[in-house]
């Protein structure tokens, strides 16, 4: 049941990516009538939405089957969670589609599903049973709940994304250019960190520590990359003998600290490969691809994604969240980094939704904010999930 579970996540991942292909397909212009081009996009475009909605089935399969197989849900760890994150953003995608007809969505919505499943499959995919503080029905309430939430909130970056790849100006060097290669160049940053560590894993590369943890005892860590960063007073025990060029203090989860420098590093000498591949930004490279986005619908399908997902994930992140800290740590809050970073989100997207009802933050602004609220996910799922030791770290 394992293996089948893992078998159709596969076929779902590689549907993602064939959908992504048609999505792009459905954009492009050929030289027909502007009514053979319109009746060529809608053809494409509902191949691609099809695609899309079997791969969303093949990946519910999974779903189901490892369900079955481990005896509960499977939203207890990084990998099961971030499936579960990416089979979300179809969902939701898949609903908007339905609702706006605009197939340009799924040229980043599809991908970035795809790139989530391949980041997920880079943890530990075993079926594990459940440790203690997890072994509630408040796991599936609480943590169901914020995985679809978040994967609402990501159709606004993806919408926020294309609206900023229409609307910013290439042809001058300014703060937005500037900050929107930012973002490409994290997004490249992800895909080096996949090729990375598939790549040392493939060559059975380890390093491992011995270290002092924040309780003051002797305990190992294994390194999948090479040490730049090293364990608070640790020393090689095994693997590689090149040392770390520094030492992290014991709230730091060192090994993965390690693994994001990597990827920082990998993603700009990909990042600068694609340069020299286009001779231009990335952004002003793909910007005639989105030429003919109508920026009006897009930022309507944003704004429509946050005020879908702001309440989910006020549900779930906070409330539900809260009810089952008191159950389990008899407190409702108690700063542990990952509660202090679900309230950051919550206040951000509130903010968001002031500034656009208020004050009448549209277009560009509005397209701004929905991107940094998407980073402030992530910053959560990598950051705070990897780096950070806390109450959370069992996930």
């Amino acid at each position: 049941m394992e293996q089948l579970s893992s078998n159709l996540l596969l076929v779902a991942f590689i549907l993602y990516l064939i959908a992504t292909f048609v999505f792009a397909g459905s954009i492009s212009r050929k030289k027909f009538s502007s009514d053979k081009q319109l009746e060529r996009n809608k053809k494409w475009g509902k191949l691609g939405i099809t695609i899309s909605i079997i791969g969303f089935l093949f990946q519910l399969g999974y779903f189901i089957t490892r369900w079955i197989a481990s005896g509960h849900i499977p939203n207890s760890n990084l990998f099961e969670y971030t499936t579960y994150f990416s089979m979300a953003i179809v969902l939701a995608f898949i609903v908007l589609h339905f609702m706006y007809k605009l197939n340009v969505l799924g040229v980043i919505a599809m991908p970035l599903a795809a790139l989530i499943i391949a980041y997920a499959s880079v943890f530990p995919r075993d079926i594990q049973p459940l440790i203690p503080a997890l072994q509630s029905e408040w796991l599936v309430v609480h943590v169901s709940t914020v995985a679809l939430a978040q994967g609402v909130l990501a159709i606004s970056f993806v919408a926020g994304l294309l609206y900023l790849l229409k609307s910013v100006d290439q042809t001058e060097r300014s703060m937005q250019t500037f900050w929107l290669e930012v973002v490409l160049y994290s997004i490249v940053s992800v895909v080096a960190f996949i090729i990375l560590t598939f790549s040392f894993r493939v060559a059975n590369y380890e390093t491992t520590f011995t270290y002092i943890d924040r309780d003051g005892l002797e305990a190992n860590v294994v390194y999948e990359l090479p040490a730049i960063v090293g364990p608070h007073q640790g020393e090689i025990i095994s693997g590689s003998k090149i040392g770390p060029l520094f030492h992290v203090p014991a709230i730091i989860d060192s090994s993965q600290l390690n693994t994001v420098i990597w990827s920082l590093i990998g993603g700009l000498v990909l990042y600068l490969l694609f340069r020299l591949l286009f001779r231009k930004r990335i952004g002003a490279a793909i910007q005639p691809a989105f030429k003919n986005i109508n920026l009006d619908l897009v930022d309507e399908i944003g704004f429509r994604s946050i005020a879908i997902g702001f309440p989910l994930f006020a549900l779930g992140g906070l409330i539900f969240a809260m009810i089952w800290a008191q159950i389990a740590w008899t407190r409702f809050w108690g700063w542990d980094p990952k509660e202090v970073w679900a309230l950051i989100t919550f206040l951000f997207y509130a903010a968001y939704l002031h500034l656009r009802l208020s004050r009448g933050w549209h277009g560009s602004k509005s397209a701004w904010l929905a991107v940094i609220g998407f980073i402030i996910i992530i910053f959560n799922l990598v950051v705070v999930n990897l780096i950070l030791v806390g109450l959370h770290s069992y996930a």
